[in-house]
């Protein structure tokens, strides 16, 4: 199919495509004799892993150092993230956890936050 009705199929658009062939995350597809992208079922469902990895908070910097590993999580994303998540520098485990890490230090910001705005609120409970 070509690179609109993939964008269709995946839910994103073509310029998202060309953004994540550029970037590593999705390699060059095939191409037409007149030059024109051709993408498979594999592809549109690699493009799908990658918007909910993208959904999830991950960056497509996180993903470009895994994009080895992106078809492993085809069909199960929050599954495959945790059967894949095994030690290692290549692996998600360590993207998992430093985003677990950065989520976890922004609550604890935003609870700050909130709680002195709550104390100028009236009644200054909140």
């Amino acid at each position: 199919m070509r690179i609109g009705d993939a964008a269709a199929a995946a839910g994103t658009t073509p310029r998202a495509l060309r953004f994540y062939e550029q970037r590593g995350l999705l390699p060059p597809p095939a191409r037409t004799s007149a030059g024109q992208r051709e993408y498979g079922p594999a592809e549109v469902a690699r493009v799908r892993v990658i918007r909910a990895l993208l959904a999830l908070g991950l960056t497509v910097d996180d993903l470009a150092g895994r994009a080895h590993r992106l078809d492993l999580l085809v069909g199960d994303v929050p599954r495959g993230c945790a059967s894949v998540a095994e030690a290692g520098p290549d692996t998600f485990a360590p993207v998992i956890e430093r985003r677990l890490a950065a989520l976890d230090a922004e609550i604890a910001r935003l609870t700050r936050l909130r709680e002195a705005l709550a104390r100028h609120a009236p009644g200054g409970s909140g």
